[in-house]
């Protein structure tokens, strides 16, 4: 499958909403949540006011001119927090084009990105037994912290 990653526009910005509900982890045989549950204060602050904060980045993957992915990065207090100087890192591809190797090239290119912005790490939060786990170690992510059924995992830029 052929498709390109280039950085988010401004006017792409409200894609967020969705990216990030599919970025929610949900477990087979589980019943997804509603969809205003990212509204909720501990996600809103993954996408409100996208663009307005220096360490605001984000990427989309795109296939035959449809966006399919987004990674975005920002610093805020999130379940992947470390530290004020260590954006985190959301990613999430719809289903259709996970697989596909679409979001280990998002990755790869916003870890490219952060390092020629200067930073030194990234850090994010996933459940144990979300697949993209594994993917992140692949990449070099390392866990740094484990809280309950999720790890807190950084990578060294």
């Amino acid at each position: 499958m052929e498709y390109s990653i280039r950085k988010m526009t401004v006017s792409e910005y409200p894609m967020l909403n969705d990216f990030l509900y599919e970025a929610i982890f949900i477990p087979d045989g589980i019943e997804p949540p509603p969809r205003n549950i990212i509204t909720s204060p501990e996600l809103l602050i993954y996408v409100d006011r996208f663009g307005e904060l220096k360490d605001d980045f984000a990427l989309v993957a795109e296939v035959e001119k449809k966006v399919v992915g987004a990674v975005w990065v920002r610093i805020i207090h999130d379940y992947g927090h470390i530290d004020d100087e260590t954006p985190s890192l959301a990613i999430s591809l719809y289903k259709e084009y996970r697989g596909q190797g679409i979001g280990t090239d998002m990755m790869k290119e916003m870890l490219s990105l952060l390092k020629t912005h200067g930073y030194k790490r990234v850090s994010l939060s996933v459940q144990k037994a979300n697949y993209a786990a594994n993917l992140y170690q692949k990449i070099g992510f390392r866990i740094i912290k484990e809280i309950g059924d999720e790890w807190i995992m950084a990578y060294n830029l």
